[in-house]
């Protein structure tokens, strides 16, 4: 285990199926060697651990469970499969319930051994700083979990998903979408971003002593 914390670029979203999975696939591509996290909040009291009501819900312990490894965590089409596939030196599998969240995200950074960790999830920013934190939304808006909206305001990019948008149309879209919100969302700090805007990521990583350059890396594929 490594005696200093890694860096750490925290991969959030306003929600499922916003393209957070295949943003961080494509920075562990930009970034060898760096290991990952998905973290996976499972919820004991709603589900009751009926496998029909909650995905995670036979997995639920009295402690956080932390499944490091490819041998404990590799499914082919899961995210999890997805981050090794992408290159990720290490893949660290957090599920929790809501009062484990904390104790899960301690117990993965502690087995981190690269300079760097991805980590995808929202609710660990309450407890963990990150270096830099990039939040995910479709450029249509769409629902915002409450713990996207508690942890907007550490944003430092909001990086939009389209389908069919341009990045001019995208940003606009957006910007529709959030005057119509009736509750606020504090995403002053953040530079708005699309496809075409990620070199100004890559160049925010690196001059930012996130991680050193890669040369010879092909041009990012971020499908949506």
């Amino acid at each position: 285990m490594r005696a200093k914390q890694p860096k750490i670029v925290a991969v959030s979203g306003f929600s499922s199926n916003v393209g957070k999975t295949t943003l961080v696939c494509e920075l562990l591509r930009q970034l060898p060697g760096w290991e990952a996290i998905k973290l996976t909040r499972g919820h004991y009291r709603s589900c009751g651990r009926d496998p029909a009501g909650c995905c995670v819900s036979d997995l639920l312990r009295d402690e956080p469970v932390v499944r490091s490894g490819r041998e404990t965590n590799y499914e082919k089409g899961k995210d999890t499969g997805h981050f090794w596939d992408a290159g990720a030196s290490n893949v660290h599998w957090v599920i929790v319930k809501d009062d484990q969240v904390k104790r899960g995200i301690d117990e993965a950074l502690a087995r981190v051994e690269a300079d760097g960790v991805i980590v995808e999830g929202n609710s660990f920013l309450e407890y963990i700083r990150a270096d830099l934190m990039i939040m995910c939304a479709r450029s249509d808006g769409g629902k915002i979990k409450p713990s996207a909206r508690r942890v907007a305001a550490s944003s430092d990019f909001l990086y939009l998903s389209t389908l069919e948008a341009n990045a001019t149309s995208a940003k606009r879209q957006f910007e529709q979408f959030r005057a119509g919100l009736n509750f606020p969302i504090d995403l002053s700090n953040a530079q708005i971003i699309t496809r075409e805007d990620l070199p100004r990521l890559w160049s925010r990583i690196y001059r930012g002593d996130i991680a050193e350059p890669v040369v010879n890396l092909p041009p990012p594929v971020v499908a949506m």
